[in-house]
C-alpha cells in the first residue's frame, strides 16, 4: 500500500501540471529565470541576455530554486528528447513545472512514510486521500512561485518532526537541529515568511528541552550564515548588484516600506475565516477533531497556529503565504479522520462518523473537480499563443509574424517557452528560416500599434475589435480566446418541471460560464 499511496501523490501532481500547463503573472519570474539557464546557461557573457534585466519585477527574488530546477530538468530533457517525447520549448516549460511537481511530492511522501511510523497505516492513508484530494496544494506544487520552491525544504522539516516512534514524546536532537537548519535556510534564500514559523518552533523545542539555547544559537548562526554567504554570492551575481540579498530587499520594501499594502489589505482574521478554509476544504474540521482527540497533534500543529497568528498581523494576505502549514494540518485531519472511522460501527454514532469522514474526502474530490475545470480555462495568453501558433505554422506564414503580445495575455500564460518560434532554442532549429519576432512592450496606445509605421503584423489583443476604431479599421480578427468567468446555478431548470425531470437535468443545473479575453488580430 504504501507504493501505491506514494503513487497516488505524484499522479495527482502530475495530472494538475499536465491539464494546466500555462503559468501566470505570478510564475514568472522563476519560470523565465529557468528558461534563461537552460537556454543561455550561467556564463557572464550571456547574463545580458536573461528576461530579468528587462522585466525586473518590484523587488529582486533568488535565482537559487530556479539554477537548481534547470540543472535538475537538463538530464530529464535529454532523455525525453532521445525518446521523441518533445518537440517544443513548450514541452521543456512542462517538463521543469514536472520536476518541481515531483520534488515537491516526494517531500509528501517522506511526511506520509513518517506519519504511518509514528500514528499507524490508517492515519497514512487519511494523508494522503486527504492531501490529493484538496486543490491548492496539489495544484500549485508545480508551479514556479517561490512558495514552492520554499515548500520543499519546509516539507522536509516536516518530516524531521514527525518521522519518529509512536511512543516518542519529542523529536530527536539531531532531527530538531534538521528542522531549524531546514527553516533557516528557507527563511533566509526563498521566502522570509518561513521566520515567523522558525521562531514559534525554536521556543517550543527550547521549552521542551530538546535542545538548548547554546545548540540552538549555534546551529543558527552556521546555517544562517552559510545560506546567506550562498544567497549573496549566487543573486548578486545574476542580478549584478554587489552586494544582494533578495529575501531582505522583500522584507524592506513590504514591510519597512509598506508597499505591500498596494497590492491590499485584508482583516486580521482573514487566514482563519477565508483563506484556511479554502487551503484545507473538508480537512479543516477533521483537524479539529485530530488536535482534540491526540495530544501529539497539539504539540505538532502549536507552532503553526502561532505562525497563522504572528502573520495575521500583516495587513497583505494571501493564501501561498501560509501555504506551509497545510501538510501539518493534513496531519491533524486525518488523525482526525482515523479516531472518526474507528468508532463501532454497529452503533448509529459509529456509522454516521463514518460517512461524514467517507463524506468530507467525496466534498474535497467534488470542489477540486470544479476549480480545476475553472483553472484549466483560465489562462488565456497561453491558449492564445498556442493558438497562434496552430493557425501560423512554422515555415508557412509570410509575411514573417511580428506579433505584440498585450498586458493581459502576457500575464496569463504566453510565456517565453510559448514564443517557439524565434531564439534562444534548446536544441539546433529544424530550418534556416528567419526567427519570428515576440513583443510584449507595455503601454503602447491603439492608434501606435494600428498605424502604418508600426511593424507588428498581427496583435494578441485584450480589447475587442468591435470595441474600438483603430482595431476595427487596421486589423481582422482570426479568432478569440475564451476564458473562465463564474460556476453559475441555472435556476430556470427548476421552475416548471417535476422531481423526475429535476432529477434528469441534475447535471445542467451547475453552468460554465466563459466569455471572450482575447483576441488574435491579423493586419488587413
Amino acid at each position: 500500500m504504501s507504493v501505491a499511496l506514494d503513487a497516488l501523490i505524484f499522479a495527482t501532481a502530475w495530472t494538475h501540471v499536465i491539464l494546466a500547463p500555462y503559468s501566470k503573472v505570478e510564475e514568472s519570474f522563476n519560470l523565465h529565470a529557468t528558461h534563461d539557464v537552460l537556454m543561455y546557461g550561467v556564463g557572464i557573457d550571456n547574463l545580458y541576455n536573461y528576461d530579468h534585466f528587462t522585466f525586473p519585477g518590484a523587488v529582486p527574488r533568488t535565482f537559487i530554486g530556479s539554477v537548481l530546477l534547470a540543472w535538475l530538468t537538463t538530464p530529464i530533457i535529454h532523455l525525453a528528447a532521445w525518446l521523441r517525447l518533445i518537440s517544443t520549448k513548450f514541452d521543456i516549460q512542462i517538463l521543469a513545472r514536472l520536476v518541481l511537481a515531483s520534488l515537491n511530492a516526494w517531500t509528501l511522501c517522506l511526511i506520509r512514510r513518517g506519519i504511518m511510523r509514528r500514528f499507524g497505516r490508517a492515519t497514512g492513508l487519511f494523508f494522503s486521500l486527504l492531501t490529493c484530494s484538496q486543490f491548492h496544494l496539489p495544484f500549485w506544487m508545480g508551479r514556479t512561485i517561490p512558495n514552492m520552491f520554499a515548500m520543499i525544504p519546509v516539507n522536509l522539516s516536516t518530516y524531521c518532526l514527525v518521522d519518529r516512534a509512536p511512543n516518542s514524546t519529542h523529536p530527536s536532537h539531531r532531527s530538531s537541529l534538521w528542522a531549524i537548519t531546514l527553516l533557516t535556510f528557507t527563511a533566509i534564500v526563498f521566502r522570509a515568511e518561513v521566520a515567523l514559523l522558525l521562531g514559534p518552533l525554536s521556543l517550543q523545542l527550547l521549552f521542551t528541552r530538546r535542545i538548548t539555547v547554546f545548540a540552538l544559537i549555534k546551529i543558527g548562526l552556521i546555517s544562517g550564515l552559510i545560506s546567506l554567504g550562498l544567497t549573496i554570492t549566487v543573486d548578486s551575481y545574476f542580478w549584478n548588484k554587489y552586494p544582494l540579498w533578495p529575501e531582505f530587499s522583500g522584507i524592506y520594501f513590504n514591510v519597512v516600506e509598506g508597499k505591500s499594502a498596494d497590492w491590499g489589505t485584508s482583516p486580521p482574521l482573514a487566514y482563519i475565516t477565508s483563506y484556511l478554509p479554502k487551503l484545507l476544504l473538508g480537512s479543516l474540521p477533521l483537524s479539529f477533531i485530530g488536535l482534540i482527540s491526540d495530544q501529539r497533534i497539539r504539540s505538532l500543529l502549536l507552532p503553526s497556529l502561532v505562525f497563522i497568528g504572528l502573520i495575521s498581523n500583516l495587513g497583505h494576505k494571501e493564501w501561498r503565504f501560509i501555504i506551509y502549514v497545510v501538510p501539518l494540518f493534513n496531519i491533524a485531519a486525518a488523525r482526525g479522520s482515523r479516531w472518526m472511522v474507528s468508532r463501532r460501527k454497529n452503533t448509529f454514532l459509529g456509522r454516521l462518523f463514518f460517512l461524514i469522514t467517507i463524506g468530507l474526502v467525496a466534498g474535497n474530490l467534488a470542489i477540486t473537480i470544479l476549480l480545476t475545470k475553472a483553472s484549466m480555462a483560465n489562462y488565456p495568453g497561453g491558449q492564445a499563443l498556442s493558438t497562434f501558433h496552430r493557425l501560423y505554422p512554422f515555415n508557412t506564414a509570410y509575411p514573417l509574424p511580428n506579433v505584440h503580445i498585450s498586458n493581459l495575455a502576457a500575464q496569463t500564460g504566453a510565456s517565453l517557452f510559448l514564443q517557439l518560434n524565434s531564439p534562444p532554442h534548446y536544441f539546433v532549429p529544424p530550418t534556416h528560416q528567419s526567427p519570428w519576432s515576440y513583443n510584449k512592450t507595455e503601454n503602447l496606445s491603439l492608434a501606435s500599434l494600428s498605424s502604418t509605421s508600426s511593424p507588428f503584423t498581427h496583435l494578441i489583443s485584450e480589447i475587442s475589435p468591435s470595441d474600438d476604431s483603430h482595431l476595427r479599421t487596421h486589423w481582422r480578427k482570426v479568432c478569440a480566446i475564451k476564458s473562465f468567468d463564474r460556476w453559475a446555478i441555472d435556476w430556470d431548470l427548476f421552475k416548471g418541471r417535476n422531481k423526475g425531470e429535476i432529477l434528469r437535468h441534475l447535471k445542467d443545473v451547475l453552468r460554465f460560464e466563459e466569455s471572450d479575453k482575447l483576441w488574435i488580430l491579423e493586419r488587413r
